[in-house]
């Protein structure tokens, strides 16, 4: 986590500290269509029985059809299905988990339109989003030395020199974040508890070599640290800080050691896409029965 001195002497909260959401915070997970929340329970049985579920509507002889009795047939538009909204990565490199976690976020709202940031551990790299799902910048990141995905209990009030290499981790999870203050810089506190914050990346110990490894076009040596996030001088000061002055803001961490799904609550394609085809089976009964040609 850098020269994580805070872990040790930080001083005490105060306004503004911030408290972590719970590392594995699981939101329900909200499905951008509104139909699609009505129709999510049929994602709970088998396709068959799904398909079981969506009957024909009952037949009104009475109702004239088409050309029938001098009366035309209503000419409603069809009912679209509202597309998912998507984060706007403008062609950055990203991994297939940073976008499924960040299209999750920007089409269910778990951000409530709040800065969110996307930290892909596997690929070492940070991406920050406006509260709309529009990408800031990204760069590369070091991260803790030991490769796991939880916080060692009471870790935040612990000397350096008494945590193992296994225990340095840079946790996985969804936090909410803000700029502060330890002892001997600012930085953006990911769980203050835990004494875990995104910063400047810093020399501590030379050997280190922290400089030189977030130069280094391979994630393969970007941990380091004793789980806080070093990024990249500038990237800190153009777009992280301005990006959570005055606010809070989100910042999900992605896991490396499992999968993206046990952490944050997003839809797998699978399901989605069954939900969609009763949605649009649905809609064209629906239509049928109004008369609207598809």
């Amino acid at each position: 986590m850098g020269f994580r001195i805070h872990r040790h002497t930080r001083q005490p909260a105060r306004s503004g500290s911030v408290k972590a959401v719970d590392g594995m915070y699981r939101p329900g997970a909200a499905v951008t269509a509104g139909l699609w929340l009505a129709l999510l329970p049929v994602s709970l049985v088998s396709p068959q029985a799904a398909s079981a579920q969506v009957a024909p509507p009952p037949v009104d002889a009475s109702r004239p059809r088409s050309g029938e009795g001098g009366r035309a047939a209503p000419q409603a538009k069809a009912s679209p299905r509202r597309e998912a909204h998507e984060a706007n990565f403008q062609g950055e490199t990203a991994s297939q988990d940073a976008r499924d976690v960040a299209d999750w976020v920007a089409g269910s709202g778990d951000n409530k339109s709040l800065p969110f940031m996307i930290v892909d551990k596997r690929n070492a790299k940070v991406f920050m989003f406006d509260g709309r799902g529009q990408i800031l910048g990204a760069a590369p990141a070091l991260l803790g030395l030991g490769r796991g995905d939880d916080t060692v209990a009471g870790i935040g009030q612990r000397r350096l020199a008494t945590m193992r290499p296994e225990e340095r981790t840079t946790p996985a999870g969804r936090f909410e974040a803000a700029l502060g203050h330890d002892l001997e810089q600012d930085v953006l506190w990911i769980d203050y508890d835990a004494a875990l914050s995104l910063h400047r990346v810093i020399v501590g110990n030379p050997s280190e070599r922290r400089f030189q490894r977030l130069a280094s076009a391979s994630p393969l040596d970007n941990g380091i640290s004793y789980g806080c996030i070093n990024v990249p001088v500038q990237f800190y000061e153009k777009v992280v800080m301005p990006a959570f002055r005055g606010t809070v803001g989100i910042v999900y961490i992605l896991p490396e050691t499992k999968p993206v799904r046990a952490v944050f609550a997003i839809p797998d394609p699978m399901l989605v896409r069954e939900v969609e085809s009763v949605a649009d089976r649905y809609l064209h009964l629906e239509d049928s029965r109004a008369g609207v040609p598809r």
